[in-house]
Parts: C-alpha cells; structure tokens; sequence
C-alpha cells in the first residue's frame, strides 16, 4: 500500500537512478511503503548520459570493426559508418531524454515519486524543493537511502567554465560529431568515448597525464592494447601530457600542455574522474561533510547512522552501474530485514545482507576495439591484498574460436590463482566479443571455485570460451 496521502513512509531513497529503484523495488518488495525523490530524470545518469547512450553509440563502431575482419563481408563495410543514423537510434536509446516508460515503472512498483531537489533536514527526515519552489517534508520510519551517484570532475583551470567543456554528458549526448576533439583522461569514459567519436567522425586528439597509460586500474596489457589500437585507428595518443590551459577563441577551443604544445579543436572533453553528489544534500544536518564520499558498512549503512544507508557511486565502493543495483538489492534486503526486527542479519561474506562482491569479485567491460573485460584482482591488486598467486596468460588468437571469430583475432586472457587456496582470484580479457565471456569468470570468482573442479567445466568447441581449457593446461604446465 502507498502512502500518497501522507509525508510519512517506511523508507525515503534520494536518487532516481538505477540504483535507488532497485533500492525502492526490494522495499516495496519487501512491503515497505517507500518515496522516492528525484530531481532530474527518473532513470538517472546511465539512462540518459551514461552506459546506455555510451553503448549504443559503441556497437555500430564495433560491428564494424567486427565485420571488417571477415572475408566475404569486410568490403561492404569500408565505408564511414552513417552518424546520424547512429545518434538517432542513441536517441531512441535514451526515449529521446524522456522518462515517462521510467515514472510508470515506479508507480507500476507501488512508490511514491517526488519530483525536486531532495535534503536531508535531520534524522529520517528529507526536504523535499519542488520545482515551482514549494517545499515538502517526508520523514522515514525505518531507513534513509542516498542515492545520489556521482558527477564528472572537472580540474581548476582559470576560465574554464567560459570554455563550455564537454563532461561525459555532453559526450554521450551531443547532436553531432565534431571535427576535432580533444579528449583529456585515460580511463573508462575517455578511452570509450575517443573509440566512439573517432569512428563517427570526429579527428581525436587523447591527451593522458602521467605515465601510466590507458586503464591504470586494469592489467597493464589492457591499457596497451587498447592505445595501440586507438592509434591505429587515427586517434591522437599523447601520454604523459597534461593540460596547462584552455580558452575558447572565436568557437575555437585551444589547449596549451606543459610541454608547450598547442592543441586546437572544435570541443574539450574532460574525463577526468568523479565526484559525489552528496554536496548539497543536507549531510551536515546529520553530523556528516557536505561534498563527501559516504563510508559504509557491507549492508551499505553508513558508519555511525542506524537508518541512514548510502547506495551506489556515493559510497565509492565501486563506480559502476551493475555494482551499485547490486548494492540496492542487498541494502533492501537489509532494510527489510532491519524493519521486520530480525535479530541477527546474514551479514558474513556472501551473506544475504552484505556486499561482499565489492571487496574482490568486481565485473568491468570496456567497450572499445578491442574490448576490455575483467573480474576479480588484479595480480598487482592480489599481491597488495597478501595473496600469494601467480599469473597465467594466454594469447587469444591461438583459440580455435578465435579464428573463427575473425581474421587476425588479436587478443590476451589472464588468470591469476590464488596458490594456497588454489582459486581463481581474477580475470582479464582483451580481445573482440570479449565483454559477452566475462560472467564466466565472474562466477569463478565469486564461487571459489576451485582449479580441480573447473577442469570439469567443459568449454564448447570452436568458442573463444575454450580460453579457459588453455588457461588451466598453461597453470598445470608450469
């Protein structure tokens, strides 16, 4: 039953995303009346300027990349790929930035929908400002969850804001291609978005700061990869380079590195990480900083508030969509639970109410050419976690699937065991079709699977999933 005729509910979420509806849908779920404020676009950040703008801008350049290592196909597809046909089925993507499939979606749940800027105003209490100004209080018998994501960071350069830099919301979001980006990042957003815009149109210029390279936080052959493949592809790779300045000049913008150079294009692209919405969202009512990350426990409470949970990029757990709707459906179960009085959570590792996943078993795809997939550790992330393993590469193209896949397959598979418990700690995958595998690994990891038993976890021949055979003869070999 809702609660549209009252201020009051069990649960209030702050946020509208992905990640506060799976926190709503679990409450309700679960029986609990809940409100949930949104003060954009119900659907959030990856419905209409992140993973599904971003993908669907990615797939055409991929099919393509794909269909030109193809004899008997790769001729029909030398051509540039049609941008505009693209952007429109982006747009249809993102229900042309319209959320009226996502609001119906809500009500459909049994929740209550507040539009305008949500606050908290104290313990279990939330401000709601709606848009025409008016302002309205909810109070929360049970739980408080922040929802609120994260937005891109932009660095202090003087006149920045008079550039009209692009964020990855522009980039996801733009009407056309331009005729010259610079991008200025390595990671994720960056690296996707130069494979994107390159292959719509646009001449890119990829500046990295520092020499790490591409994909810092991967196995370090991702990020080389994925580098020399955007240099092959057209794109102005420059590491080691950071941005001293940039000014816009008569609709040109101009960017000046620290060695000198100046760069000159039609849009600046800044990918240079994130920060949390938590700065105007009344945490200092509560005893907590204005502007912060929220630190939480594995049921995604935070620390020292009984009834107040932070769920998804706010807690800069793990900055990916999939992680943070995983985080919502264990914080619901916990927040059920909490409401129903059970005395004890099933709060161990792996348990029902903990988020255990976060700690070691993260899944990641990159969408570029090639792709990027992986899930668990790191070796580098193993070893400083006081893991004894060792790392085991396969090179992609020698599997039979491979070849059959493509002509001239380039890729590499990495496993990295754990040789006390002799489990799979990690996996990494380079190469094309790559992102569709990686859940395979993702269950190895998550399940513990020992090296004894997947060797009974027969891989279908010819598939590029037969990586695994391989990867198992090479730890048994050596």
């Amino acid at each position: 039953m809702t609660q549209s005729d009252s201020n009051a509910y069990d649960v209030v979420v702050i946020g509208a995303g992905p990640v506060g509806e799976n926190v709503a849908d679990r409450t309700r779920a679960a029986g609990l009346s809940t409100a949930i404020v949104e003060s954009e676009l119900v659907g959030g950040e990856c419905s209409y300027w992140a993973c599904m703008p971003s993908k669907a801008l990615l797939r055409p350049v991929l099919a393509q990349a794909d269909a030109r290592r193809l004899p008997g196909l790769a001729d029909s597809v030398r051509g540039p790929l049609d941008t505009a046909a693209v952007l429109a089925r982006r747009d249809g993507f993102t229900s042309h930035w319209k959320d009226d499939g996502q609001v119906q979606w809500v009500e459909g749940i049994g929740a209550d929908l507040h539009r305008g800027h949500g606050r908290l105003a104290g313990p279990r209490t939330v401000e709601v400002t709606a848009p025409d100004g008016t302002r309205r209080t909810l109070t929360a018998r049970h739980a408080v969850a922040v929802c609120t994501g994260s937005a891109a960071a932009l660095p202090d350069l003087p006149g920045l804001a008079d550039v009209r830099p692009w964020t990855s919301r522009e980039a996801t979001s733009a009407e056309s291609a331009p005729g010259r980006l610079i991008v200025v990042g390595g990671g994720v957003v960056a690296v996707e978005m130069a494979t994107a815009w390159q292959a719509l149109g646009s001449q890119v210029t990829l500046l990295v700061r520092g020499d790490a390279g591409l994909l810092a936080r991967m196995e370090p052959f991702a990020g080389d990869m994925v580098a020399q493949a955007l240099t092959e592809s057209g794109v102005d790779l420059r590491t080691g380079t950071s941005v001293r300045s940039v000014t816009r000049e008569d609709g040109t913008v101009v960017a000046v590195t620290d060695t000198g150079d100046r760069i000159e294009a039609d849009e600046i692209l800044f990918a240079t990480g994130r920060v949390p919405r938590t700065r105007d969202i009344g945490l200092d009512t509560v005893g907590l900083e204005p502007g912060s990350w929220l630190s939480v426990d594995d049921s995604l409470r935070v620390d020292g508030h009984d009834w107040l949970y932070a769920v998804g990029d706010a807690n800069h757990r793990a900055l990916l969509t999939h992680q943070g709707k995983y985080q919502a459906r264990i914080a619901g179960a916990a927040i059920a639970a909490r409401a129903s009085g059970v005395p004890d959570l099933d709060a161990g590792p792996w348990g029902a109410h903990a988020a255990t996943a976060d700690h070691g078993a993260v899944p990641q795809v990159v969408f570029t050419d090639p792709e990027v997939a992986s899930a668990g550790l790191t070796l580098a992330e193993a070893e400083r976690a006081g893991h004894r393993v060792r790392a085991v590469d396969i090179d992609l193209g020698t599997v039979a699937g491979a070849s059959v896949y493509a002509e001239g397959y380039t890729g590499r598979a990495r496993m990295v065991v754990d040789l006390e418990d002799e489990i799979v700690r990690g996996v990494t995958f380079v190469g094309p079709g790559v992102g569709e595998m990686i859940h395979s690994a993702t269950i190895a990891v998550v399940g513990q699977v020992p090296i004894s038993r997947l060797w009974h976890a027969v891989p279908p021949y010819p598939t590029i999933s037969e990586v695994w055979l391989r990867l198992l003869e090479a730890y048994r070999d050596n």
